[in-house]
């Protein structure tokens, strides 16, 4: 097999099973990588920030990229985030629920300073379903994540110029605050906003609540 020249830096989330595979596609096809594999709050490592070389790969990772570290990155810096550009932003899936989407998707991108707002390379789309909850929505996100970086991936690989997508972020990204706000139900709710924030929510430990006087009421999914 033939490697690619191009110096390339891979940032992803650890212990992460579709970020393995990856992180495997490029130690492959790359003869010069350096990766950084991470959980939330571990800091990125000083060595990496000093990184220079042709890409930046992110997938599923744990850090924002400093910009500084971005433009080291003389052809592209990438990501694949695991929504589609409606969905900028933390908690994308869950606001999908939310807001009864009947379509979803992963987007390729390239990196901007401000998260979520680089110019698109590429969106692959793919329906919801009524009966689709938090789970069952990633796990097809996650699916059509690692398809699409197995497509783009390999034109890094190649040497191939990136594709230009049409299509651009629909809306500024979605913060901490916003999605910490989905979990809260209130007594004035009605019953087809409470249920859409538990279809949003409700996965495994996280899970919707209500506070009165001061407690908290976690809610109980049905088995």
């Amino acid at each position: 097999m033939n490697k690619s020249a191009s110096p390339l830096l891979f940032l992803g989330k650890a212990d992460d099973p579709d970020c393995a595979r990856a992180l495997e596609f490029c130690q492959n096809h790359f003869s010069h990588l350096t990766f950084c594999l991470g959980k939330w709050g571990d800091p990125l490592p000083e060595e990496i920030r000093k990184w220079e070389g042709d890409y930046i790969i992110s997938y599923l990772s744990r850090w924002v990229v400093p910009a500084d570290l971005l433009n080291r990155a003389k052809i592209a810096a990438i990501n694949f985030h695991p929504a589609s550009p409606e969905y900028p932003g933390i908690g994308c899936n869950n606001f999908a629920l939310y807001e009864n989407a009947k379509e979803y998707g992963v987007t390729c991108h390239h990196m901007a300073s401000k998260v979520d707002t680089g110019r698109i390379i590429a969106v692959k789309r793919f329906p919801i379903f009524p009966e689709d909850d938090v789970d069952a929505l990633l796990k097809r996100t996650y699916e059509n994540q690692i398809a699409l970086f197995f497509e783009i991936a390999n034109l890094l690989a190649e040497g191939k110029e990136l594709p230009t997508s049409a299509e651009t972020w629909t809306r500024p990204p979605f913060s901490r605050k916003q999605f910490n706000e989905l979990f809260i139900i209130t007594p004035d709710m009605s019953e087809d906003e409470v249920n859409r924030r538990i279809r949003a929510i409700s996965y495994g430990p996280w899970q919707p609540y209500m506070e009165v006087n001061g407690h908290r009421f976690e809610y109980k999914p049905g088995k």
